[in-house]
Order: structure tokens, then C-alpha cells, then sequence
């Protein structure tokens, strides 16, 4: 996080933990708030790999999951990066700024997956780098949010996973359900933005807009579940994350297998538990009926709800979620309540096992 914007945001009450913003003093407030008000988010939680030069676009079409030559300066993607067997190492946002690319994900992956890429660069002409701090991001959720921001920066993207841009600021629209914008910009920009939006708006923390992004269905890996699953097991051709007609990349066999072939045996879920505390990504799930030590699922991600407990996305056997049986941490553990997503998941393709032994 930049020097001068940690200091802005300290001065507006912003409690810090490992350089993202925890809270700015109410975190329960926060939870509620960001569910039905309009909030204002800080998104240095979120890091920026940027891809640069003459072979870019055709580099990262060869990498990722989604057809990177339709990307556009008035559109952004969802997709993913995986191994050869088709898991996912990190999910991200992609976006263009002129003549980079831009692919937001998690901080901590950002190193991880510059330096797994760059192995492949050989002699294309492609800088990829850590740009994380070239451009602030913060994030702006409201039932007002397209006017409100009209009013300061002109034109916004009306349809989701749209992209505009004024000046030196791109404003991408994300699902939601209330309109719901991340803006990309240069520290007085944004500081500027941040000031004026923050009269009407509560500043909240990164845990309180992950669970907007709970509430979209939009999966995050991170490192505790990079490789854990293919991209239908978290939704991602469900959310348009996936281009089953741009060709060959990596993993590109087992993710068009999981499609045309078979039926997939695990898929994401959202749902919430009555738990004491929130459960980190990759926390097992356990049902009835399994043998011991074997577990049928894993959380992708859970925050704390305004309802008490916390909401998460989990990735389940569909079977064991169908039954309404499935517990947390162990077969004794809170129960897990299914809820229902914003989109519907095809039942199609796979061929994993139905049932994983605990590592």
C-alpha cells in the first residue's frame, strides 16, 4: 500500500492488519451497512499483475481460461490461471488500461503467479510485473451508485463487467444487488473521489466488501486453495470466467473435459453456518455417513454475517449438498444452511472422485 494513501486512510479511522484494511472501527456496523447501504472500500487487499508489449495479448491466450483477444477498453473478464491438470492457481479480474493488461487477484498471489508465468515468456515480447502500486483501487456499492458516480466522472458502465473511462480513472461495474463499481486510479484522483463519496457513503473494511463478493457467487483463490480445484468447481463457465472457443491453454483438456464430458460431482454453493469464528479458505466439510477422516468439501471463502454466524462460498459434493447434511470442520461441526446464488450452474461435465481422503 502506498505510503501517502495508508496515511489517508489512517486519518479516516481505517484499522490496518498486514496491510489491508481490517475495519474502520465498527466491523459489525460494517456488515450490516454493506448489504443494503452505500459503502466505500479500500482494495490494496487486492494485488495487480500487469502484462505489457507487442506479445501480450497472444502470451496471455495461451495461459488463462478466458478468450483474452475479446477483451476490450470498455470491458473486463473474469478468468483463471491453472496447471496442467486443469486447477486453478489463482482467479482474477482482467482489465485494459491503454496498452496493459491488468489482472487483479489476491495480493499474495501476485509474485507467485508472476514468476510461474514468466517461465514461459521465453522470446515474446512481454514484461509481466507487480503493479500494485502504480494505481489505487477502491470499491463503491450503492442503490445510487451509477448516479452518484455519474455526477463526479461522467459515464459508467451500465451492464456488469462493463468498463469506462475518464482521464486518468477507469470505472469497472461488478455483479451485485445493488450497483456495485470498482475505480482505478491515481492517488489524487481517487483521494478526491474517496473525499466527496465518503459524505453519503460508511468507509468499510476488506472483510465487509469480500462478502458482497460472497453474495455475487464471484469465488476468490487464494494461497491456502490455489490448486484445489478446477475452474466448474467454482462456477467460473457460470460467471463467463471460462471461453470454451478461444483454443489451446494451459490445463485447456481437463477444463473441456469437466465440460462435454460426464457430470460434474462438485460444484460452489453459497450458504451460512451459526460458527463461533470464520473459517479460513480450504477449511474441510464433512457429512453424514462419510467414513472418517474422509471430507466432502472445502470453503472458498467465508465472512461474518449480518445475520450472525458467517456466510461463505464452499465447494460441495453435490450429493452430500443435496441432502442438506454437510457440517464444518468435522461431522459434528455447525451445520451448513444452502442458499441460493445469483446465476444458475449447468450440471455438466466431470469426473473427479466423489469422495477425497484428509491430506
Amino acid at each position: 500500500m502506498k505510503t501517502e494513501w495508508r496515511s489517508y486512510l489512517l486519518d479516516y479511522g481505517a484499522e490496518l492488519d498486514d496491510g489491508r484494511v481490517a475495519h474502520f472501527g465498527n466491523p459489525e456496523m460494517e456488515r450490516q451497512v454493506v448489504i443494503s447501504g452505500a459503502v466505500l472500500a479500500d482494495l490494496s487487499h487486492l494485488g495487480v499483475l500487469e502484462a505489457r508489449g507487442a506479445d501480450a495479448t497472444g502470451f496471455l491466450q495461451g495461459q488463462v481460461t478466458n478468450d483474452v483477444r475479446a477483451l476490450s477498453d470498455g470491458s473486463s473478464q473474469l478468468g483463471a490461471y491453472c496447471n496442467p491438470k486443469g486447477r486453478v492457481i489463482a482467479g482474477f479480474r482482467m482489465v485494459k488500461r491503454g496498452d496493459a493488461t491488468l489482472m487483479q487477484m489476491p495480493a499474495m498471489l501476485v509474485e507467485p503467479v508472476r514468476a510461474r508465468l514468466s517461465r514461459f515468456v521465453l522470446a515474446a515480447k512481454v514484461e509481466l510485473r507487480d503493479a500494485s502500486d502504480d494505481l489505487l483501487r477502491i470499491g463503491y456499492c450503492a442503490p445510487g451508485a451509477e448516479r452518484d458516480l455519474s455526477e463526479l466522472v461522467g459515464e459508467v458502465p451500465t451492464a456488469v463487467d462493463g468498463v469506462s473511462h475518464d482521464g486518468e480513472l477507469s470505472i469497472v461495474r461488478l455483479p451485485g444487488e445493488h450497483p456495485r463499481f470498482e475505480l482505478l486510479g491515481p492517488l489524487d484522483s481517487i483521494a478526491r473521489l474517496w473525499r466527496t463519496l465518503d459524505v453519503n457513503a460508511a468507509p468499510v473494511g476488506a472483510d465487509a466488501w469480500s462478502l458482497l463478493d460472497i453474495r455475487a457467487g464471484v469465488p476468490s483463490i487464494y494461497a491456502q486453495t490455489s490448486e484445489s480445484f478446477v475452474p466448474h468447481m467454482i462456477n467460473l463457465p457460470a460467471i463467463d470466467g471460462v471461453s470454451f472457443q478461444k483454443g489451446c491453454y494451459t490445463g485447456q483438456e481437463v477444463v473441456a473435459r469437466m465440460q462435454f464430458l460426464g457430470r460434474l460431482k462438485r460444484r460452489m454453493y453459497r450458504a451460512r453456518a451459526d460458527c463461533d469464528r470464520i473459517p479460513p479458505p480450504g477449511t474441510e466439510i464433512y457429512a453424514l455417513g462419510i467414513g472418517t477422516g474422509q471430507w466432502v468439501g472445502k470453503v472458498v471463502e467465508a465472512q461474518g454475517s449480518p445475520d450472525g454466524g458467517c456466510e461463505m462460498l464452499a465447494v460441495l459434493l453435490v450429493e452430500k449438498a443435496e441432502e442438506g447434511e454437510v457440517h464444518l470442520e468435522s461431522q459434528t461441526g455447525p451445520t451448513l444452511h444452502i442458499l441460493d446464488l445469483p446465476y444458475r450452474v449447468e450440471n455438466a461435465g466431470g469426473t473427479d472422485d466423489p469422495v477425497q481422503t484428509q491430506e
